[in-house]
């Protein structure tokens, strides 16, 4: 059993997902934005289209999983080829998505959308899926898990952050709801750097992890491949949902990404609408939610060594509620306070939702890491990709229910991107959509995650087994 990982490969490994967060970060936080208030879509067409691709994302990893579970390459191992190909693909399918011709007819703008998302969704699973079953195959141990996890999630934060800073140099400092040429070409120029920044730092990943994975020999190419059956592949997953520990975290972090949902694709339009920010201090509110989680990840890591790793999740969600709670009482104050104060406060506000949401970026992946890695010492068998493929189709599947919604829910309240001031009534309607949409789904996130069975002595119990049959067949082959 493989532990005590070197410092540089849990870096080198983490590292690999700053460009990717920050690619995905710009497309999750803005393409909602983006396609409405600057390219003039209606919300339910882009609520379908990007509801569209992210469950053929969700659809598509399971595959893409099982794929890499049984890739026997000799010179990439069974993930790394698919992550090498993955980002050259995603590097170039981003630019083209953020450089839509703006003077299209709506309905060409809405296939420009759903196919460069389906495309871009395809890529994404290629590098995704390998990179997350990466970390279970290189760190099974339940410590290290943690710690692997947190590297990757110190960097995945700060990807998260990289949008925020580079939309303070690209866009405006006045409202961008005004200034849609300008603006889209700030869209261009940051889709360049995050295209540049996922190739980068992606093939730092591949390359370093390439040496340990070849060191180690951490893959047993003797394994019989398995046959790919999708009626197979489904049932295995129904299979997986009959588990307690398994379903707990699964429709645990299903729930807390529908409640992101409504936070990032409605936010921009919550601070630009209603709070009548510039786009400078939207970048320092969104720098502040995700400095708070970054900072926070000392914080949840002890805690999470102090505690079982279920309940240091459950006040991490508990947090995020409560900022939540101090955001409403400033929107409904918002007319009544100088705008330059209602920034500050709204600061104070999202650093508490990002010191909560810190633990919601690693302890969910470390505890079905620690399923995933039980259920393959019960059976012997690497199924580490498909589990992830698994974890991944859920959350998105939810994912593109609530992006639909969210839509349908833009032209309910009657947004109207044409108009720079919108009607109060359009504005309460925001705000209930941002509030109202993350409390309940933060809620049931903590609902699921408090049934996660699984403890600390259970994972080390089966792991000291594991060591003591590695060094009883070590005696024996001497």
């Amino acid at each position: 059993m493989k532990k005590n990982l070197k410092l540089s490969t849990k870096l080198f490994y983490g590292i690999g997902g700053l460009g990717y967060s920050s690619m995905s970060q710009t497309l999750n936080s803005f393409i909602m934005f983006f396609s409405t208030a600057v390219m003039g879509i209606s919300g339910s067409l882009v609520g379908i289209a990007i509801a569209i691709s992210s469950l053929w994302d969700g659809v598509s990893d399971p595959l893409i999983g099982h794929l890499s579970d049984n890739t026997k390459n000799k010179f990439f191992g069974k993930r790394l080829g698919f992550m090498f190909f993955g980002i050259f693909i995603i590097a170039f399918l981003n630019i083209c998505i953020w450089s839509m011709p703006s003077s299209m007819p709506e309905m060409a703008k809405f296939f420009w959308l759903l196919f460069g998302m389906l495309a871009i969704e395809s890529a994404n699973t290629c590098f995704g899926t390998p990179y997350a079953a990466l970390a279970i195959d290189i760190a099974p141990d339940y410590n290290e898990q943690s710690k692997v996890q947190g590297f990757k999630t110190v960097f995945n934060i700060i990807g998260m952050i990289l949008p925020s800073i580079l939309m303070y140099f690209f866009m405006s400092s006045i409202s961008i709801s005004i200034q849609t040429g300008y603006t889209q070409q700030g869209y261009v120029n940051i889709a360049y750097i995050n295209s540049a920044l996922l190739i980068i730092f992606g093939l730092i990943t591949i390359f370093s992890t390439l040496r340990y994975v070849r060191k180690n020999n951490i893959y047993n190419y003797n394994e019989p491949k398995q046959k790919f059956e999708f009626s197979k592949l489904m049932t295995g997953y129904i299979n997986v949902l009959k588990q307690k520990d398994f379903r707990s975290v699964i429709l645990g972090y299903s729930f807390a990404t529908i409640a992101s949902a409504f936070l990032t694709s409605v936010g921009m339009h919550l601070f630009t609408y209603c709070y009548h920010f510039s786009s400078s201090q939207i970048s320092f509110v969104l720098i502040a939610l995700f400095g708070g989680a970054i900072a926070s990840q000392p914080m949840w890591v002890y805690l999470s060594k102090r505690m079982e790793k279920k309940r240091a999740l459950i006040i991490s969600l508990s947090l995020i509620i409560f900022g939540i709670f101090m955001t409403v009482v400033t929107f409904l104050f918002r007319e009544y306070v100088p705008n330059q104060i209602m920034f500050y406060i709204a600061i104070i506000c999202l650093v508490f939702c990002g010191v909560g949401a810190g633990a919601m970026y690693s302890l969910p992946f470390s505890m079905y890491a620690d399923v995933v890695a039980l259920e393959q010492v019960k059976t012997g068998v690497n199924n580490a990709g498909a589990y992830t493929g698994f974890f991944t189709f859920t959350y998105n599947l939810a994912n593109s229910i609530a992006l639909l919604i969210i839509g349908f829910l833009l032209d309910i309240i009657k947004f109207d991107s044409s108009q720079p001031v919108q009607a109060m009534s359009v504005q309460s309607g925001l705000g209930g959509i941002v509030f109202f949409g993350c409390s309940i789904f933060f809620v049931l996130a903590i609902m699921c995650f408090s049934k996660f069975s699984i403890r600390r002595s259970d994972v080390l119990k089966v792991q000291m087994k594991e060591m003591k049959k590695e060094k009883n067949a070590v005696k024996n082959h001497n």
